[in-house]
């Protein structure tokens, strides 16, 4: 949110409604937020001075708990807004955002722009090879044959691969023996090969979308060969540290801010009794049960009308 350009004293940024609308989409709802520089602000005047719980507090420790506090809230709090679009290339491979720290869901996007989800696939992956000779032992070169860093995320960039993941991604994962499906196929087909007569039907493939796996080494998300030149979705998490632009809070959760800064520093501290920290402890704990039912955003006609379903007869 980088249009905040009038401070509210305690009360978020706000554009004047006659430039509002002249600014561009970078103003729009930007009411509902408050920065984290005016966080840190309000809570040194309200918590910090004579007389008050952290009478000589310094500003860097509530500077420090209060980009603490901002990731904790990111990850299971505050609304995650993150979505990255991209065409997954033939190498069937694309890299982690750079402020990535976990997904909330992966999707195909089909031509009218409705989204599929991916499921996660576990019964591969792609592991670092050791070089043998042709008499299966090892060369002795233990040498990690991982790229230390990813120079250019593009299609043509060359990253290390297995065995099993030239297998997956030819479409040949076929534990029984059967000959490799075709690369416009479903990459892991269950009625081949066996897979479904040995393991039964797994739920979670029991689909066409497709599926995928994070390789933690190369950070990079490999996908089956049936999303070759499709538009996939990466709905993800961040820290809300990425940028400056990004350290806002939503209102609502402003107060879990105040308290989590509160504990964090009092928490900290030997000259604070206990009973103040467990106190402190406690009113965190209440103020981001309460932000999450505020987020949680629930309009009961939206509920009413989807549990409308149940009293459809579904056929197995």
């Amino acid at each position: 949110m980088a249009g905040i350009t009038l401070p509210v004293p305690g009360g978020g940024g706000a554009t004047p409604k006659s430039s509002y609308y002249a600014n561009g989409p970078g103003n729009f709802g930007e009411y509902q937020y408050i920065s984290l520089t005016e966080v840190i602000d309000n809570f040194v005047a309200t918590y910090i001075g004579e007389g008050k719980i952290l009478q000589s507090g310094l500003r860097g420790d509530v500077h420090f708990h209060a980009h603490r506090a901002l990731q904790e809230l990111s990850y299971d709090t505050l609304k995650s807004c993150k979505a990255l679009e991209v065409e997954v290339c033939p190498n069937l491979r694309v890299p982690l955002p750079h402020d990535y720290v976990n997904y909330t869901k992966i999707t195909t996007v089909d031509s009218g722009g409705v989204e599929h989800i991916l499921y996660p696939m576990r019964h591969t992956s792609n592991p670092q090879t050791i070089p043998q000779t042709g008499a299966c032992t090892t060369t002795g070169d233990t040498s990690d044959t991982y790229p230390a860093t990813i120079l250019d995320p593009g299609c043509d960039v060359p990253a290390p691969t297995s065995t099993t993941w030239d297998a997956f991604s030819s479409g040949g994962l076929n534990p029984g023996g059967a000959s490799s499906l075709s690369s416009s196929s479903h990459a892991h087909d269950h009625d081949h090969g066996g897979f479904n007569a040995r393991f039964g039907l797994q739920p979670e493939h029991a689909q066409v979308n497709g599926s995928f796996f994070i390789d933690c080494h190369t950070g990079m998300i490999y996908f089956s060969s049936n999303i070759s030149g499709q538009k996939i979705i990466i709905h993800y998490l961040s820290d809300g540290n990425g940028t400056d632009d990004e350290m806002m809070v939503h209102k609502f959760a402003e107060e879990a801010m105040y308290k989590w800064i509160a504990y964090g520093c009092v928490s900290a501290r030997t000259d604070v009794p206990e009973g103040v920290v467990q106190r402190f402890k406690k009113e965190r704990r209440a103020e981001t049960r309460k932000a999450k039912i505020r987020l949680s955003n629930i309009k009961i006609e939206e509920i009413s009308q989807i549990m409308r379903n149940k009293s459809k007869w579904i056929n197995h």
